[in-house]
């Protein structure tokens, strides 16, 4: 069994990995797992480590290794324990669907720690027109947001079917939500959330939290006494909406 273990484990692994990235790609959910620019460079790999998976197995001839010196028992129990260990990861790939990342995640990373910006793309947000400002992502105005808390800069300025999954604000959880999405630089280790608080009392009533949501509305001064957020959008609709086929913003 050993040597069995041995002969086959990486071939088995690698083989079922790269096929499950390669059904990723063409079932579009790779997007849940990397960056889209990523993708030839992975689907490449994949397709490479099949064929030689294939390869090796078409080509393995068994070995009279009856001579070879058996192993030591914890070499053996350390080579069973990680091909253990790899084989349950790899049917959790199987047998787990793909899902976009949650607010377990988010829970664990400070919102809008990454939402850049500076002065220039704060002046071009200024002096955008009715139309660019209607496809601002939360991307854009979690940047906003980070800069300034000027309420004079937001007249004009709704936001405008604003799509993003719902997390609850953790300072008046009952009254303001954000409307989140995560950014991804590389993968989905590296993802961060972004998130536009909403004013809503008792949304949780209506809402629950991972809850795909388009909000329309103008930002107004925070209306909560708890929340730690000085601007919100106080919104016109708030309509439940099915996540997007990309989830993620890149």
């Amino acid at each position: 069994m050993w040597r069995s273990v041995q002969r086959w484990r990486g071939v088995v692994i690698i083989g079922t990995m790269a096929a499950i990235t390669l059904w990723l790609a063409v079932t579009g959910q790779l997007a849940l797992y990397i960056h889209p620019r990523y993708n030839v460079f992975t689907v490449t790999m994949s397709i490479i480590a099949v064929v030689l998976a294939v390869a090796s197995v078409a080509g393995r001839r068994d070995h009279d290794d009856e001579d070879a010196p058996p192993p030591r028992r914890s070499q053996r129990a350390l080579g069973l324990t990680a091909a253990a260990v790899a084989g349950l990861f790899t049917l959790g790939m199987v047998l787990v669907p793909p899902a976009s990342l949650s607010t377990a995640t988010a829970d664990q990373r400070e919102m809008n720690a990454t939402a850049g910006g500076d002065e220039e793309s704060l002046a071009a947000a200024a002096t955008a027109d009715e139309a660019s400002i209607a496809r601002f992502t939360v991307r854009e105005w979690a940047a906003i947001l980070r800069q300034t808390s000027d309420l004079s800069f937001f007249a004009d300025k709704p936001v405008t079917d604003l799509v993003g999954f719902v997390i609850a604000d953790e300072d008046d959880p009952e009254n303001v939500f954000y409307v989140s999405r995560f950014v991804v630089t590389c993968c989905a280790v590296d993802a961060q959330p972004l998130g536009v608080p909403v004013h809503l009392p008792d949304w949780a009533a209506t809402f629950e939290p991972d809850s795909w949501v388009s909000v329309s509305g103008e930002f107004a001064s925070n209306p909560s006494s708890s929340s730690l957020q000085p601007v919100a959008v106080i919104p016109d609709t708030v309509d439940p909406v099915e996540q997007p086929r990309e989830p993620y913003l890149f």
